[in-house]
């Protein structure tokens, strides 16, 4: 018995989208971090262009695609760092779909990449605390967090920001003319 599955060029997209997040990751765990948790989040930069030019279900489908994937990659699935990892990016695809609904005069690619920072820290913090430490001592570490949030939120907001500006002001390619 053949089994044939049809894919639609949606899927052969979200995979190329959620490949090129999964690399940043990998990229990314490899930068030494100057504390456990704080990373740039460079891969969620591929995650508010998806969510902006592709909606919110491709914007899930490539997140949690990279955080499976990258986790089994670099050995971590179902590990501590698989959930922090996982929570963190649920928490910050729940506040960016909400976030959607906010005025977009007012809420751009930089305001919504420092929502999806600090929301996507407090997830995980939240686990840290209900799984791993349930101490109330690290809260002690989150303006440290929240620090890095602000700092790599608008970083990545800026860069996505950039990126979006430049995709609507590129010109089409020009279609070659037969010579004479």
């Amino acid at each position: 018995m053949q089994i044939t599955i049809q894919t639609t060029p949606e899927d052969h997209r979200i995979a190329q989208l959620a490949a090129f997040a999964i690399g940043l990751s990998v990229m990314e765990a490899v930068i030494p971090s100057p504390l456990p948790g704080i990373k740039p989040g460079l891969a969620n930069i591929v995650t508010l262009l998806v969510l902006e030019r592709f909606g919110l279900r491709a914007a899930v489908w490539v997140s949690l695609l990279r955080v499976v994937a990258g986790s089994l990659i670099l050995g971590t699935f179902l590990s501590p760092s698989f959930v922090l990892s996982f929570s963190g990016a649920a928490a910050s695809l729940a506040a960016l779909a909400l976030a959607r609904h906010l005025p977009r005069s007012w809420f751009g690619a930089i305001s919504l990449s420092i929502i999806a920072a600090f929301v996507h820290i407090a997830g995980q913090m939240a686990v840290v605390y209900l799984w791993l430490i349930p101490h109330a001592g690290i809260l002690y570490l989150a303006p440290i967090f929240a620090a890095a949030a602000l700092l790599f939120g608008t970083v990545n907001g800026l860069i996505t920001a950039k990126l979006l500006a430049d995709g609507e002001n590129a010109t089409p390619a020009r279609t070659p003319q037969p010579l004479p």
